[in-house]
């Protein structure tokens, strides 16, 4: 086997750079926090305007709002940074079985059927199982349609409590990963005729 010499010093020397990274506060830039600035002498507001200000709502953005009473002469004239957090948009609320799930899992369906039917098929002719899974069901065929049919109530149940657990994304990408694989399948099984 084919050894690198510098192997071990480069994962080190990159282990050592994270941890400075690290502890410098590098890798946390993204982080809001509160910290204090000097401020540009002659910027400060008086405290009518101060509350006038109208801050960004943009996600994660520091705005300087100069404190009320700055002296541009004092020894230490700071300016509070104050992070604005905009909050993230709350996921309309939606019923379990509305429209797109509707769509979304007649796909999961009608897809594991064409899988079936074209496993089937291939089984029928000589052809091998690949997925380990599902060789233990392929020597039937109604243990194969069970197999499928326990496959897509898989999705609908994992969807739902994704659907539960408030994590819309995950309820639709789970259709959507079954039905990229199912596709996939049916395209090898078609090809593999």
């Amino acid at each position: 086997m084919l050894e690198y010499r510098y192997h071990a010093p480069v994962r080190s020397l990159l282990l050592s750079l994270t941890l400075l990274l690290a502890q410098s506060g590098s890798l946390l830039a993204q982080e809001p926090s509160f910290s204090v600035l000097t401020q540009v002498p002659g910027n400060h507001l008086p405290a009518a305007e101060l509350a006038a200000v109208e801050l960004p709502s943009a996600p994660l953005s520091a705005v300087a709002i100069p404190l009320a009473g700055a002296n541009s002469a004092s020894a230490a004239p700071a300016a509070a940074f104050v992070p604005v957090i905009e909050q993230p948009k709350a996921s309309t609320p939606h019923r379990f079985w509305d429209h797109e799930n509707r769509i979304l899992f007649a796909a999961t369906g009608a897809l594991a059927a064409a899988d079936f039917c074209t496993t089937r098929a291939n089984l029928a002719s000589g052809g091998k199982e690949l997925n380990p899974l599902t060789r233990v069901f392929a020597g039937s065929p109604p243990a194969l349609a069970t197999n499928f049919a326990l496959e897509t109530a898989g999705v609908v149940g994992i969807s739902y409590v994704f659907h539960k657990t408030v994590h819309h994304r995950l309820e639709r990408l789970t259709s959507f990963v079954d039905i990229g694989g199912s596709a996939a399948a049916v395209g090898y099984s078609l090809a593999h005729r």
